[in-house]
């Protein structure tokens, strides 16, 4: 099969194109064709050697936990599914290797959910890593309730977005940091905007002059600094990007592959309650290029890599 892999940690530039085995299925587990995978920062992150400390990396490694596709051949005890079945997965393991940068990958049923009908495979792709980050975060890690008020860092981007959309489904007031360019787009969401930067907590003040019920960062560094302060008492405090919200009472949290979860994102994308931005696609033979454009972090929803 085609596939996208590195042989050593680097950057955009030691990704290889070329033919690689197609996986082996285990009894539990699907062959998905993949249609399309999400890129997504962990990805590049993970390939410049920076989670070495937490996975193992078996090279050559297929990057991506992300993937839309079609069932081509169940395992021998995975009765959920069967050939033709349009799905969705976070494939990640506990390694780093078999990736969904390929023509085909083998997930395991505990990953997966059907793909939401009403979604293309490009918006799908986008789903299962941003969106259970977003869900879990919220209702599992934060235990949003209704008409709380949370601060989302970082809520113009594909886990800030889907974080929105989420919490206001939940019944909550959100506020969300981004670009002045991007305030139109949190409105359209449901979110209150406030430009990141110098004098964020006053701008986050003046619009929760007794603090907010929660915060969800995903940026980390200063935006994660002053994220204390901001909270009322009681508040909570989650960060999916730095280790050093523990060291400020709160909590760094992961996202787990959990297939109820799936279905539950997968239900709320197709009663409209949640949207995928694409922000670009690049052919599989280009996902350098697509890692650059995520690295560059100004994109506005979801980079996409597509598999004919």
């Amino acid at each position: 099969m085609k596939a996208v892999s590195y042989r050593t940690y680097g950057g955009p530039e030691v990704l290889e194109y070329g033919d690689l085995p197609e996986p082996k299925v285990g009894p539990d587990a699907v062959l998905i064709k993949v249609k399309a995978a999400a890129v997504n920062p962990v990805d590049w992150k993970a390939q410049l050697g920076y989670l070495d400390g937490l996975l193992e990396s078996v090279f050559p490694v297929i990057p991506g936990w992300d993937v839309s596709g079609v069932v081509v051949r169940p395992g021998v005890d995975a009765v959920e599914y069967q050939e033709g079945d349009e799905v969705i997965a976070y494939v990640r393991e506990d390694f780093l290797s078999r990736g969904t940068f390929a023509e085909y990958v083998a997930a395991p049923v505990r990953t997966m959910a059907r793909k939401p009908a009403n979604l293309t495979f490009e918006q799908a792709a986008g789903l299962p890593l941003a969106g259970l980050t977003a869900y879990q975060a919220l209702v599992k890690a934060i235990r949003l309730g209704e008409g709380e008020t949370v601060l989302v860092h970082a809520a113009a981007g594909g886990v800030g977005s889907l974080a929105v959309q989420i919490a206001v489904h939940l019944g909550a007031r959100v506020i969300g940091t981004a670009s002045e360019r991007n305030h139109g787009y949190l409105r359209s969401l449901g979110a209150e905007p406030v430009t990141y930067g110098e004098g964020l907590a006053d701008r986050v003040r003046a619009l929760a002059p007794d603090g907010v019920d929660a915060v969800l960062d995903l940026v980390g560094g200063d935006a994660l600094t002053v994220s204390p302060d901001l909270l009322a008492t009681g508040g909570r405090l989650v960060s999916i990007a730095d280790g050093a919200v523990l060291g400020l009472g709160g909590r760094y949290f992961w996202v787990r592959p959990d297939a109820a979860d799936l279905a539950a994102l997968s239900e709320l994308a197709e009663r409209g309650v949640v949207e995928v931005e694409v922000a670009a696609t690049f052919p599989l033979e280009k996902a350098a290029d697509a890692q650059r454009l995520n690295a560059e972090g100004h994109t506005r929803g979801k980079v996409i890599v597509t598999v004919d």
